[in-house]
């Protein structure tokens, strides 16, 4: 790929952030990867690299008396959007079972990983996985999306994606109890109704060959199977019993591992 003076594969280039801002915020990067629709396998040919990473200060940082800021947002222009959390604030969110930390911890695209991060997550982190939270988060996301771009006559048809993956996560979800996948044909092959297969297909099919910002005719057919899921899923996370691990212990013990062998 070509950007500014580089030359070379994105995961180069994003080798090369990586040391720049290790170098310039003073901090380790513990886990880099892609978030977003080319994780998620529907990207379209003009769609950027959405970088997400984890990373940690040195000791002192942490005992300070001060407000510290615990994420840092590197770069966004139209080829690169890259941010990322302060591992504190990773663990943190983790112990609230936030589904989109699952998502980076199980990326398909990693451009960069630890040890210290494989052990921190297996280790403790993906203990706190819970059903209500994480469909809570999924359907919320798959509302939103249907309601602000599905609506109308002609529609982008890779809002379908934004709206069809996480309805396929909460049934996911809701008959395995446990993390997604992070590629959206895995969930089909696992989850998606065998009637809707075909026309999901020839949606993606359809989708790669266009833009950003292309229009189409609204898809009738994957519009009410979309209404009939937001409404099951809107009934059963209203009625579930808050399952979230309550203890901190396990994240504790990990985070002060982790920042006092610095």
């Amino acid at each position: 790929m070509k950007y500014e003076n580089f030359e070379g594969p994105v995961e180069e280039l994003v080798l090369l952030k990586i040391k720049e801002m290790e170098e310039k915020e003073n901090i380790r990067v513990l886990h880099a990867v892609e978030s977003g629709s080319r994780a998620w396998g529907f990207a379209s040919p003009d769609s950027d690299y959405d970088v997400r990473f984890i990373y940690v200060r040195d000791r002192d940082f942490y005992l300070s008396l001060r407000d510290t800021k615990d994420f840092i947002d590197w770069e966004l222009n139209e080829v690169l959007d890259i941010n990322g959390w302060d591992v504190r604030k990773a663990l943190q969110h983790f112990h609230k079972s936030n589904a989109t930390l699952f998502e980076w911890s199980n990326s398909p695209a990693v451009y960069y990983t630890t040890e210290e991060w494989g052990k921190l997550y297996s280790g403790a982190a993906e203990n706190y996985f819970a059903c209500k939270p994480s469909l809570y988060h999924y359907y919320g996301t798959a509302n939103k999306n249907y309601h602000e771009y599905l609506m109308d006559d002609l529609v982008k048809y890779k809002k379908y994606f934004y709206v069809l993956r996480p309805i396929l996560a909460c049934k996911w979800i809701e008959e395995r109890k446990c993390p997604p996948p992070v590629l959206f044909e895995e969930l089909c092959g696992a989850v998606l109704e065998d009637g809707m297969k075909e026309a999901v297909r020839e949606l993606l099919a359809r989708k790669v060959q266009m833009s950003e910002s292309d229009k189409a005719p609204k898809l009738e057919k994957i519009n009410r199977y979309i209404e009939e899921k937001l409404a099951h899923y809107k009934g059963l996370v209203e009625s579930m019993e808050d399952d979230r691990n309550p203890d901190w212990e396990p994240l504790e013990e990990a985070f002060r591992g982790l920042v006092c062998g610095i």
